[in-house]
């Protein structure tokens, strides 16, 4: 308890941005479409814990509740002779949380903007066993609500974030998606005191079963380390140490139209919430 009386929201802060920034992917993400096209997204998430976790030590009286929304469009380009696309990400949420049985402020509102771009320099000539790999490189830049002594979705910094992208066809409508990133956030004082968090990688893996070209039902993996956070350089404990197992089903509505579900939880954290559920709900229209 000390800690936490010690460097009180403004530490906790950090590391509960993650759920809105992480650059999460979903089955079929890596997939190329025609220069020309446009897709628009809206994400709903909501997350839930009552369990915190520093050090390896469980903090009684803790819970965390979000609803976020997740605005996103891509627009797939040729850039010379290769397959791109530019991402815009905008996420806004409403956040409750109770620490140690104290009740925290929040800021709730935008988050930070993400701007990406994607590269694909392998393209399978067979999708159904062939192999596609892309590359990306995000930034996310400090455009949301931050204030140190509440807990929020704005991180007051920048970060970049380098991924790759697979997708390895399997035959039989089966296909593996894996996808790798690093993030590296700049450190940033506030009020004389510097924040700051070490790289944090995730490694996402999807395993999934393909019904024609319209539906798919996947079974995934969400697996992050890093990311040690300090605060006027002392360890609050905080990282992004996280195990989760997911469940997605897409369906086309119709040719422009696809919804996809999904549902998840983790199985092991350190140094964070540990969320009993996560939902996720996404719609996309095709332009």
């Amino acid at each position: 308890m000390t800690l936490i009386k010690t460097l009180g929201a403004s530490a906790l802060a950090l590391s509960l941005a993650a759920p809105a920034q992480a650059i999460d992917v979903g089955p079929a993400d890596y997939t190329i479409l025609p220069g020309g096209t446009t897709l628009g997204m809206l994400y709903w998430q909501h997350l839930s814990s009552d369990t915190l976790k520093l050090n390896g030590a469980e903090v009684p009286g803790s819970s965390f509740e979000a609803n976020v929304a997740i605005l996103r469009s891509l627009n797939y380009f040729k850039l010379g002779e290769m397959p791109a696309a530019f991402h815009v990400v905008a996420p806004f949420a409403s956040l409750d949380a109770d620490i140690g049985g104290f009740g925290q402020k929040t800021s709730d509102g935008l988050g930070d903007t993400t701007l990406g771009l994607t590269v694909w320099p392998v393209q399978p000539s067979n999708p159904e066993t062939g192999t596609t790999l892309g590359f990306s490189l995000f930034a996310t830049l400090p455009t949301g609500d931050y204030d140190p002594a509440r807990l929020g979705i704005g991180e007051g910094t920048t970060t970049i974030t380098p991924q790759v992208g697979l997708i390895q066809g399997l035959g039989g409508g089966f296909y593996f998606d894996g996808v790798l990133d690093v993030a590296f956030q700049k450190d940033h004082d506030e009020n004389g005191v510097t924040f700051e968090r070490e790289e944090s990688w995730q490694l996402q893996t999807m395993l999934r079963k393909q019904w024609g070209p319209g539906t798919s039902l996947a079974i995934g993996y969400s697996g992050q380390r890093g990311g040690e956070q300090s605060v006027g350089g002392v360890e609050t404990g905080l990282k992004t140490h996280r195990d989760q197992v997911r469940l997605y089903s897409t369906h086309f509505l119709n040719p422009t139209t696809q919804i996809q579900g999904m549902v998840g939880k983790d199985v092991n954290v350190e140094g964070g919430f540990e969320y009993d559920s996560v939902t996720q709900i996404r719609l996309v229209k095709v332009f």
